[in-house]
């Protein structure tokens, strides 16, 4: 909320609400009483009068709200026109060309109003399939309450609901014959469900206990529930293909192809079996499962499946990929005939050797025009729409993905995600119609996606990032700070600034990295402006110390500025180390793992937003017994650290949590600078693969811990910071 009014936030969040029915507004209008309730409380929610009139956007067509009033004691009156629900059941048809190019002028305003349209398509999309895992793994229907708020004051009218689904096919594998020793061994465990859910892992720390189906089946419905009362459109899991080997018992004669691993993992946790697109248990097995999900939850009437994210087909054959897709889509509309395809474009950005032009149109000709809507999903950086002729047709939302696995680390590309949606809608015969945001992981980078909500409303670019970030850092902390906005402006041209293959939206800083004499430190900013920007925000603490979200901010920069400095440090080391110099080599990899990381630890123990000990508490709280809770725990502890049972896909999900720089991070740290010096008073060369082993011995003590952390912040945060500021901003200058 610290990048947008509430009034002008309450504007957008009618157009989601206003469809529909008589009946339909009175409980849309209600929800929308009881969000502002929530948000400000009884009495300042009395400040609002809100209503629907249609008639505000019958000239353009686009969602559009105004917004007036408020003065000298007066109610602030909201104005919205139509949103979600204008969208519908019946599939639109494709744009046609110059669709996306010929809009209306964005804004009119006129004192004492102010009006704005959706001016970069119908729709404002959220979520990426892997977000359910990295970032909502364990939320109760608390915390889904606030993101659903957050979502609809920002305008979100479509997302993910993907909830509950294993409870659905659960029931759907016990009808085709199978066994439930047979189910429980196919679902992966809570933390990896996203992965078993796209084909590529199965039974790898499961199962899943029958508590869990309880609980997700009750979540899915308050979801669904709240995102209807603010006119959202969620979307529903559909069938991609992906089936447990247990069904070829049932089925004997079942054609079925079984892929190629997939991440580092072995068939025992990888190689899925994926149904012929002829075979006649593919149309029978969809249309089982979307008719039950269907009948449990209702629909919307647009599906995601994804049949082979980041796996290759096992045909490049035109013919077998438009029936693989086909397949698909005809069990989709066989339950529901005014079904809609919402597909991750990530296959085609993620393999695009295989995916070539021919292979490319077999999938986007195989549905019908209109009924496939394409997710580019890293638009930002690698967008797809421009090499195959903006999705030959179907129409596609520009996404922005950002982060991977919910890694901490100031990072982004604010440039390309300012102008990339407006020349997304000016390309030659674009059928592009929204925009979305589509990270892995959340809770990291709010400027990026406060940027990105923004531009859902706007027609161009902001024309001044530099004015634009000055404010956001003014709204964010409720006042103006000059220290605080030269700290935002210097962030901007540094660590937002990537281009090109830097902006992969990973974290590679040797800080959450198992440690090697192959490091890469470089990176695409000046270290000192990150040391500038922290020296600024520490001088705008007398000020702004109060603001909790300055203080968070004065969390993150230090934690940034501490990897800067450990990559510094790791560069003496190694540089030690190949002159064979003992004493530097000491010296620089004692204060890596001695003094830099617990420090920092002790600062990010100061802040609620990043502790390990609040993820595992969340772990143990949605769990109905001891066991389960150490179950989960243990879930929550691989998926952070070494993914899978070998290191399988290693520090992927890395975070920077107090907790885990103490216990995970800081001991591979003094490992690896021990081995070094015992390498050079030995005289032996130094061995990788053995420090590798005996690093995987210490990870591992970690995943199967049962240390408890603190869920609570300990310490405080300012003078934390400043001790470990005037340490080491001084030496900041001297590499």
């Amino acid at each position: 909320m610290e990048a947008m009014g509430v009034t002008a936030a309450l504007g957008i969040l009618l157009l989601l609400t206003a469809g529909g029915s008589t009946g339909d507004e009175a409980r849309e209008a209600a929800a929308v009483r009881e969000l502002l309730v929530r948000l400000l409380g009884p009495g300042p929610a009395a400040a609002f009068s809100v209503s629907v009139e249609r008639s505000l956007a019958a000239e353009s067509g686009l969602d559009t709200y105004r917004l007036s009033g408020g003065g000298a004691g007066a109610r602030v009156q909201v104005l919205g026109s139509t949103g979600g629900r204008k969208l519908g059941p019946k599939p639109r048809p494709a744009p046609a060309p110059g669709y996306c190019g010929e809009r209306d002028p964005p804004y009119r305003t006129g004192a004492p109003c102010t009006q704005s349209r959706d001016e970069n398509g119908l729709y404002r999309y959220y979520q990426n399939v892997c977000t359910h895992s990295y970032s909502f793994l364990w939320w109760d229907w608390a915390r889904w309450e606030q993101e659903i708020d957050w979502m609809a004051l920002n305008g979100i009218n479509l997302a993910l609901a993907w909830s509950g689904q294993e409870a659905i096919w659960q029931r759907v594998y016990l009808a085709l014959g199978l066994t439930q020793t047979e189910i429980d061994e196919y679902f992966t465990g809570p933390a990896f469900l996203a992965w078993g859910r796209m084909g590529n892992l199965h039974t790898w720390s499961g199962p899943l206990p029958p508590s869990w189906h309880l609980k997700q089946l009750y979540l899915q419905h308050r979801i669904l529930d709240r995102m209807r009362s603010f006119g959202m459109i969620p979307v529903l899991p559909a069938f991609a293909g992906h089936v447990p080997k247990a069904l070829t018992r049932v089925f004997p004669q079942v054609n079925v192809t079984q892929m190629g691993s997939w991440g580092h993992f072995n068939c025992s946790y990888s190689c899925s079996f994926l149904l012929a697109p002829e075979d006649p248990l593919f149309p029978l097995v969809g249309s089982l499962f979307l008719r039950e999900l269907t009948k449990e939850f209702g629909t919307d009437h647009i599906y995601g499946a994804d049949t082979f994210n980041e796996m290759q087909p096992p045909s490049s054959e035109p013919s077998y990929l438009a029936a693989a897709t086909a397949a698909v889509y005809q069990a989709m509309i066989s339950v529901d005939p005014d079904a809609v395809w919402l597909l991750q474009g990530w296959l085609f950005q993620h393999q695009p050797e295989f995916w070539g032009p021919a292979q490319v149109a077999a999938v986007l000709g195989a549905v019908p025009c209109g009924r496939l809507l394409v997710l580019d999903l890293f638009a930002e950086s690698q967008p797809v729409y421009v090499r195959t002729a903006s999705f030959q047709g179907q129409p596609f939302i520009w996404c922005m993905l950002h982060n991977f696995g919910g890694n901490h680390g100031l990072f982004g590309d604010l440039e390309s995600v300012n102008r990339g949606p407006t020349t997304a809608r000016r390309f030659p015969n674009s059928t592009m119609v929204g925009t979305g945001m589509a990270p892995e992981g959340i809770g990291q980078n709010e400027v990026v996606y406060a940027l990105m909500t923004e531009l859902g409303w706007r027609k161009d670019p902001v024309a001044d990032l530099g004015a634009w970030v000055t404010s956001f850092a003014a709204r964010r902390y409720g006042v103006s700070h000059g220290d605080a906005e030269a700290a935002w402006r210097l962030l901007l041209r540094s660590v937002y600034n990537c281009s090109g293959e830097e902006c992969r939206g990973h974290n590679h800083s040797p800080l959450v990295r198992r440690p090697s004499l192959q490091m890469v430190t470089t990176v695409w900013y000046n270290r000192s402006d990150v040391f500038e920007a922290w020296r600024l925000l520490l001088a705008a603490t007398p000020t702004l110390a109060s603001s909790p979200t300055f203080r968070y901010d004065l969390v993150d920069v230090t934690r940034q500025a501490v990897q800067e400095l450990v990559s510094l440090y790791y560069e003496e080391v190694r540089t030690a180390y190949l002159k064979k110099e003992l004493v530097p080599l000491t010296r620089a990899g004692g204060i890596l793992a001695y003094e830099l990381l617990p420090a920092l630890d002790q600062v990010l123990a100061s802040d609620r937003h990043f502790l390990l000990g609040s993820w595992l508490e969340q772990a143990r709280l949605a769990a109905v017994s001891e066991t389960e809770a150490h179950f989960y725990e243990q879930n929550s502890r691989y998926q952070l650290t070494l993914w899978g049972p070998e290191g399988n896909i290693l520090d992927y999900a890395n975070k920077q949590l107090a907790g885990l720089v103490a216990d995970y991070y800081a001991p591979r740290w003094r490992l690896f600078s021990e081995t070094l010096v015992e390498s050079l008073v030995q005289r032996v060369p130094f061995q990788q693969h053995q420090f590798d082993r005996n690093a995987f011995q210490l990870e591992q003590t970690f995943v199967l811990g049962t240390r408890r952390y603190p869920s609570q912040p300990e310490g405080d945060t300012v003078d934390l910071v400043k001790k470990l500021f005037l340490k080491y901003y001084p030496r900041a200058g001297s590499f």
